[in-house]
């Protein structure tokens, strides 16, 4: 599993399949984020559902990012 979720590939995939879709008229997320942004009225439970569904794909890559970032601790013996 752990080498699923830092797989550079596997993440950038997500994020352009399953964090952008439908891309037409404009990607699912981007409709998402206006409406939390602009005070969320009317959204329902399905709705954040949604938000999380969406952009876990992103959070995924802005965490391989920091990781990557962040040089690694290396334990001495």
């Amino acid at each position: 599993m752990k080498k699923l979720i830092n797989d550079w590939k596997l993440v950038i995939l997500l994020c352009l399949t399953l964090g952008l879709a439908p891309f037409f008229p404009e990607p699912h997320i981007v409709g998402k984020v206006r409406w939390l942004a602009g005070g969320a009225v009317g959204m329902s439970p399905m709705d954040y559902f949604d938000v999380l569904l969406h952009g876990f794909p992103f959070l995924l890559l802005v965490r391989l990012i920091i990781l990557k970032l962040i040089p690694a601790k290396k334990e001495s013996n």
